[in-house]
C-alpha cells in the first residue's frame, strides 16, 4: 500500500495548475490537493492543511517565490519545496536552494521527471539538477554550504534571505546605483556598458521582482538588505537624481 503525497501547486496562471494537474493524473501516490494563485493564498492555505510538497512559481505577483519558499521552510520545515522556473538559470537555481527549496527545474520539465522529483522530495531528499553546475562558481558556492551545513554553521534567517536574492551580482550594482540617484548614462559610465544595457538590467530586475518601476525596486532591495542605503538617504535627503526610467 503506497502513501499517498498531497501537492499544493502555486502558480499565477490558471492554465499552468491545470496542465500540472492534468499531467499528474496518472501518478496514484500524488494527489493535487489545492491551488493558490499568489505567495498570501499559498500561505494561508498552508496554515490549515499542510501539503507534503508545495510547487512554487519563482515569478509570483507580489510576495516572490523565493520569499514564499523561506516562509513555509522556516514555518514548516517538513513540507517540501519544488521552484519552477521559466528559464533556467544557475544563479536562480543556487538561490532557490539557499532559501530552502529542495529542487529547481525550468517549467518545461517532463512531466515523469516531475513526478519522480515529487516523490523523492517527498521522502526529505534534495534534488540537484544539473543544470546548477553548468558554471563552476555555482557548483563551488553549493558545495561549500553543504561543507557549512555538515560542520554544523549556523547561518540566520534573516542572513540566508537578504544575501541570496534572485538578482545577478550585476543587477545588484545596477540597484545599488539606481539608489543613489545615478542616470542610465552614469551607470553605464561607471559600470562601463551601454545604457541599452542598463536598461535591459532595470527590465530583468523588475521582471523577477514582479515590480513595476525602479523606486518600488529600490526600496524592496533596500528592505532586504541586498543594497545599503546611500547616506542621502540616511540623512533624509532622499537619493540624488531621478529616479524614473532614463529615455536616453
Amino acid at each position: 500500500m503506497y502513501r499517498t503525497i498531497n501537492l499544493l501547486i502555486v502558480d499565477d496562471h490558471p492554465l499552468f495548475r491545470q496542465g500540472v494537474r492534468w499531467s499528474l493524473n496518472d501518478e496514484q501516490d500524488i494527489s493535487v490537493m489545492g491551488e493558490a494563485a499568489n505567495g498570501e493564498a499559498a500561505l494561508e492555505f498552508v496554515s490549515i492543511t499542510p501539503p507534503d510538497v508545495v510547487l512554487i512559481d519563482l515569478n509570483l505577483p507580489g510576495m516572490s517565490g523565493l520569499e514564499l519558499t523561506h516562509q513555509v521552510r522556516r514555518t514548516y520545515p517538513s513540507v517540501g519545496v519544488i521552484m519552477l522556473s521559466m528559464h533556467e538559470s544557475d544563479e536562480q537555481a543556487f538561490n532557490a536552494l539557499r532559501v530552502g527549496a529542495a529542487a529547481y527545474y525550468s517549467k518545461e520539465i517532463q512531466p515523469a521527471l516531475l513526478a519522480q522529483s515529487i516523490r523523492r522530495v517527498a521522502r526529505g531528499e534534495y534534488v540537484i539538477n544539473e543544470v546548477m553546475f553548468d558554471e563552476p562558481k555555482v557548483a563551488a558556492r553549493i558545495l561549500n554550504q553543504f561543507r557549512d551545513l555538515d560542520r554544523g554553521v549556523t547561518i540566520t534567517e534573516e542572513t540566508n534571505f537578504a544575501l541570496f536574492s534572485p538578482l545577478s551580482d550585476r543587477e545588484i550594482e545596477v540597484l545599488d546605483k539606481i539608489a543613489a540617484g545615478s542616470s542610465n548614462k552614469e551607470i553605464a559610465d561607471d559600470l562601463h556598458i551601454s545604457t541599452q544595457t542598463v536598461k535591459n538590467h532595470i527590465s530583468s530586475i523588475l521582471r523577477k521582482l514582479s515590480l513595476n518601476d525602479r523606486t518600488q525596486a529600490v526600496i524592496y532591495a533596500l528592505r532586504r538588505g541586498w543594497i545599503e542605503t546611500p547616506d542621502e538617504m540616511v540623512k533624509g535627503q532622499g537619493p540624488i537624481g531621478d529616479m524614473t526610467e532614463d529615455e536616453e
